[in-house]
């Protein structure tokens, strides 16, 4: 007589293979890459437009800001114009304008991808119900609840903002709403002297602002080789910047007409307005994170794992939400990666691993691989080639001779360790080294520079010259 056999538990059945909580560019590269891979994917946004933080409140309207600016500060310093036109002056909110049609364009875009991959958009904010299911709440109150055998936060990150500030205060900033800005500052004060704090001190002082810069630490941007941090110090103090070090705030008086910052060392700074640019908070508070039993930090950040996988199995998380690097290069091939882990793929963590930086100051600041002072303290006999940009024929042409491009290599294997590039279009000059540097064998030695032509004039001529200045110290 035959056996009965047990019915096997049916598997789940989920509106979505995958859902994505978020349209920057980590939730774009973890729902384009499982789209292209034939998986029924949903993603979330609780803003009108996609595009996250980075379309519409960080990278790219900085950057259109600080493009502008450049040119404006290029077009007054040009000795081309200098007889026959009167130094030009323009408002943020003018500027601003120019900043509002890239993002628009960049939305487009965006949102095309989103059609283009049939990956459905839904409206709202998401907070989960359990691990496979989420419920989306629109502007109107309305629900809907949505199911999936996946769910990748995307969030993003907010500025950090403490309670004993006013920031609704017509005076008081952050670097959110510094975009909306409709009045003509003659003085600023920006506590907090990272990247976002630098690079609108960049940006406000060449537009004719005087700037207070806070730092909490001893020297800007120690994350960057020594060399670099001090030319930039040296170039806004150059160009009037005030920098202020080792100080923290004490309290914020917003005015009517100023605003008065007291520090803890006593000292008091009174301004037009204030740009508190002091670290950045994840978003995760609204995500009901307690029903499905993850913990975000102090800080709103969640910890993943190297397939970038929570604590909970099927739910991953990419992006400014986890932390460093918190930049939205590494946020897309995070999302790329997610995906791939997503799919049950080895993922390629190792390209994150070693990623550039880009930092968007007047001039711009790039880098990739080790400092001189990582290298030092590992004891790695290492050498030093440097091109100084006004040596430049294509520099000179286009009077942008600031800064200089330096190159680590050892000094036995000539293997390229580091790049780190100070000044005008630096973030594209850097991608040359870092090609060089990711090849096989010998492929990735400084003689790569000495034995390839390079167009003249150009900016990438740099690397010839510093590889044979670096060459020429090896006895």
């Amino acid at each position: 007589m035959a056996t009965k056999q047990k019915d096997k538990p049916a598997t789940p059945s989920y509106q979505y293979d995958a859902i994505v909580i978020g349209t920057g560019p980590g939730g774009e590269g973890v729902a384009m890459q499982l789209a292209k891979a034939g998986k029924k994917v949903a993603v979330v946004e609780r803003y009108e437009a996609v595009g996250g933080g980075c379309t519409h409140w960080g990278t790219i309207p900085s950057k259109a800001l600080r493009h502008s600016v450049s040119r404006l500060i290029e077009y007054n310093s040009s000795p081309l114009f200098a007889d026959n036109h009167v130094s030009r002056s323009l408002t943020f909110a003018e500027i601003m304008r120019h900043a509002s049609g890239v993002v628009n364009s960049q939305t487009r875009l965006r949102s095309s991808f989103y059609d283009r991959n049939r990956v459905t958009l839904y409206h709202g904010e998401a907070s989960f119900i359990d691990a496979n299911t989420l419920q989306i709440v629109r502007d109107d109150g309305s629900k809907d609840i949505l199911t999936a055998a996946q769910i990748a936060i995307a969030t993003g990150s907010r500025p950090y903002t403490p309670p004993d500030i006013d920031f609704n205060h017509p005076r008081i900033y952050n670097s959110d709403t510094i975009l909306s800005l409709d009045h003509d500052p003659k003085s600023i004060i920006i506590y907090g002297a990272g990247v976002i704090g630098s690079e609108y001190a960049s940006i406000f002082r060449g537009m004719g602002v005087k700037v207070d810069l806070v730092n909490m630490r001893d020297r800007l941007l120690s994350f960057l080789d020594t060399e670099i941090s001090d030319a930039l110090s040296y170039h806004l103090w150059n160009n009037g910047v005030l920098i202020r070090h080792n100080e923290t705030y004490k309290s914020v008086e917003g005015k009517e007409d100023s605003v008065v910052l007291n520090l803890e060392s006593g000292k008091r700074m009174k301004a037009d307005c204030l740009l508190f640019a002091n670290g950045r908070t994840g978003n995760t508070d609204m995500l009901g994170l307690d029903a499905v039993g993850i913990k975000a930090d102090n800080r709103g950040q969640l910890s993943v794992n190297e397939k970038y996988q929570t604590q909970v199995d099927n739910i991953f998380a990419v992006g400014d939400v986890i932390g460093y690097p918190s930049l939205a290069s590494a946020a897309y091939n995070q999302g790329r990666f997610a995906a791939e882990a997503m799919l049950g793929a080895t993922t390629h963590t190792a390209l994150v691993a070693d990623i550039p930086t880009g930092i968007y100051t007047i001039p711009e600041i790039s880098s990739v691989g080790k400092t001189e002072q990582e290298l030092t303290a590992a004891k790695v006999p290492y050498e030093v080639g440097r091109a100084q940009f006004k040596h430049l024929a294509r520099a000179q042409i286009a009077s942008t001779q600031v800064g200089s491009l330096k190159i680590l290599f050892h000094r036995e294997t000539k293997k390229v360790l580091g790049i780190h590039c100070f000044g005008e279009r630096a973030s594209e000059i850097v991608h040359i080294g870092q090609a060089i540097m990711q090849q096989k064998g010998e492929g990735n030695t400084i003689d790569y520079f000495v034995n390839t032509t390079f167009n003249y004039p150009t900016m990438a001529e740099a690397y010839r010259v510093a590889a044979i200045n670096g060459l020429n110290r090896i006895f």
